[in-house]
C-alpha cells in the first residue's frame, strides 16, 4: 500500500481525525496481524467489536485507529460513523489513485475459477494482483484494493453477494476497466426471489465499470444472452451461440480439455488441465479479458495450462486405481449437474456419485436437490449416495426417473463404510456438497483406508 495521510483518509471517509496527522501505510481489521504504521480500523461484528480492542492495536504498533464510537483513544485517530462503511469507501479512494486495468468478475457459479483463470492471463502480461481466497465481499475486498501500489499493473477482483446492492457497493469501489458474469443460477435465490432478481442484482456491476468498458457475459445463458447496455460493449462467450469469443472442436481426455476459441475472425488453440464443459465457458471469459487487455493470444494460451485446482475446486486425482474428482467448496443446482455431467464424461468402470446438501436455497430447496437427482438418473450414474437432511429429495428425483442405486445415509461414516465397500479400481467418482456439509471429511476417511 502506498502512504496516505491520516487528513486524507478522514475526508475520503466523511470523517474528523484527532491527534497527529500521522502517514499511514496499511490499513488492518485484525489485532493479529496489526503491523508498524497501519491504521486500524475497528469493525463491530456479529461476536465482536474491535474497539475493544484499540489500546492492543496501538501498543503493537498501529499508528491510527479508526472508531464510530465517542471513546478516548490515546493516539491518533479517524471518527466516521459506520467504519464498516468507511472501510469500503477508503478502498474506492484508494483505489481511484491507481489508473490500472481492474477485471471485476461476478457470477452464480465458477466465479473462482473464472478469476484464477483470469488471472494467469492478466499476469502473462502484467504484474498483476487477485481476490486471495474468500475476500470477495464488502469487507474482504477492501483488504484487496489496498494491496494495489506503486509495483501492481493490473487487478482481477471477484465480487460476491447475496442481497440486493453488495454488488452496486463493491463495483464502485473497484472501478473494474473490464467486467465479467460467469452466468446466472439459482445461488442465493433465497434473498433475491428469483432468477431475473439474480440477473438484476449481477448486473449491478455496470454501476462501477467504467464507461464504454467491455461487459463479457455467457451468451448460452438464457438470461445473460438478453442483455443490452446503453453505456457499454457488451461481448458474449459460448459453445452453442453465436459468440464472439466461441470454443469449438472441444475434446477431453486423461484430465485435461482441448479446444479452438474463434473470435473476431481468428483462432487460438487451448488446452486446459481440467475436464468439465463449465470449465471451458470459464476458460473463455478469462480468454476474452486478455483480449481485451492486450494479452498475446498464444500467451493467454500458454497461460491457462498452467492452471492448479485450489483446495476441493474440481480436484482430480487418482486413489488406489480409483479417480475420484473433489469439488466440495460450494454447490448449487448448476454446478451440481455440471459435476454429475463431468462424472458421466470421465472414464470408469462404475460412476458413483457422492452427494449432499446444497444450501442456502429456501422456498426452492426442495425443487433444486429434486432436479438433481434427476439430473444424475439422465446422465448414467450407476451409483447415487447421498448425505443431509435435504438430499433425501435427490434420492427422490433419482429414483422417479429410474436410477435404483441411490441411497441415503444418515451418518458420514456409514456413506464412507458404503463407498469404501463398492468402488473398485477403475472406478470413477465425484464428491459434490457445499462447504457447510464438510463432504471433505468422508474423503479423508476414504483416502486413509485406500491408501
Amino acid at each position: 500500500m502506498e502512504i496516505l495521510k491520516l487528513s486524507e483518509i478522514a475526508k475520503a471517509c466523511g470523517g474528523a481525525y484527532g491527534g497527529k496527522d500521522v502517514e499511514i501505510n496499511a490499513v488492518c481489521i485484525d489485532t493479529r496481524k496489526i503491523t508498524k504504521g497501519c491504521l486500524f480500523i475497528c469493525i463491530r461484528g456479529a461476536r465482536f467489536d474491535a474497539h475493544a480492542f484499540i489500546d492492543e492495536a496501538l501498543e503493537k504498533g498501529a499508528a491510527a485507529v479508526m472508531i464510530s464510537e465517542d471513546i478516548e483513544v490515546n493516539g491518533a485517530y479517524v471518527k466516521v460513523n459506520d467504519t464498516a462503511k468507511a472501510l469500503l469507501e477508503l478502498s474506492g479512494y484508494y483505489r481511484s489513485k491507481f489508473n490500472i486495468p481492474v477485471v471485476g468478475l461476478t457470477g452464480s457459479v465458477g466465479k473462482t475459477t473464472t478469476k484464477e483463470f483470469t488471472y494467469l492471463v492478466v499476469n502473462a502480461k502484467y504484474n498483476a494482483i487477485k481476490t486471495l481466497g474468500n475476500l470477495n465481499n464488502e469487507i474482504g475486498l477492501p483488504q484487496m484494493l489496498f494491496q494495489i501500489d506503486s509495483a501492481v499493473e493490473a487487478a482481477v477482483i471477484e465480487m460476491g453477494m447475496n442481497h440486493f446492492g453488495e454488488i452496486s457497493r463493491l463495483t464502485r469501489a473497484a472501478r473494474p476497466t473490464v467486467g465479467i458474469i460467469t452466468n446466472v443460477g439459482v445461488s442465493h435465490i433465497e434473498n433475491l426471489g428469483s432468477r431475473e432478481g439474480i440477473l438484476k442484482a449481477k448486473l449491478e456491476i455496470l454501476e462501477g465499470l467504467a464507461e464504454g468498458a467491455p461487459l463479457i457475459l455467457n451468451g448460452d445463458n438464457d438470461l445473460l444472452s438478453t442483455v443490452k447496455a446503453d453505456k457499454h460493449k457488451v461481448y458474449f462467450f459460448g459453445i452453442d451461440c453465436d459468440a464472439d469469443f466461441k470454443a469449438t472442436d472441444i475434446k477431453e481426455a486423461n484430465g485435461e480439455t482441448q479446444f479452438t476459441v474463434k473470435y473476431f475472425a481468428k483462432e487460438q488453440k487451448v488446452v486446459i488441465p481440467l475436464i468439465g464443459i463449465h470449465n471451458v465457458y470459464n476458460a473463455l471469459a478469462a480468454f476474452a479479458a486478455g483480449y481485451f487487455l492486450g494479452v498475446d493470444p498464444q500467451a493467454a494460451a500458454d497461460a491457462l495450462s498452467k492452471y492448479e485446482p485450489e483446495g476441493m475446486r474440481q480436484k482430480s486425482t487418482v486413489v488406489n486405481g480409483i479417480t475420484c474428482i473433489e469439488d466440495c467448496y460450494n454447490a448449487s443446482p448448476d454446478s451440481m449437474r455440471a459435476a454429475l455431467q463431468t462424472l458421466s464424461r470421465t472414464k470408469g468402470n462404475k460412476k458413483i456419485a457422492v452427494l449432499s446438501d446444497m444450501l442456502e436455497l429456501g422456498e426452492y430447496s426442495k425443487q433444486a436437490h429434486y432436479s438433481v437427482g434427476e439430473t444424475a438418473a439422465q446422465n448414467g450414474v450407476d451409483y447415487l449416495l447421498c448425505f443431509g437432511n435435504e438430499s433425501k429429495h435427490i434420492i427422490d428425483g433419482a429414483k422417479a426417473n429410474g436410477l435404483e442405486n441411490a441411497f441415503l445415509f444418515e451418518t458420514k461414516e456409514a456413506l464412507a463404510d458404503k463407498i469404501y465397500e463398492l468402488a473398485e479400481s477403475s472406478d470413477a467418482i465425484v464428491f459434490k456438497a457445499s462447504r457447510g456439509m464438510h463432504l471433505e471429511d468422508v474423503i479423508t476417511e476414504l483416502y486413509k483406508r485406500w491408501k
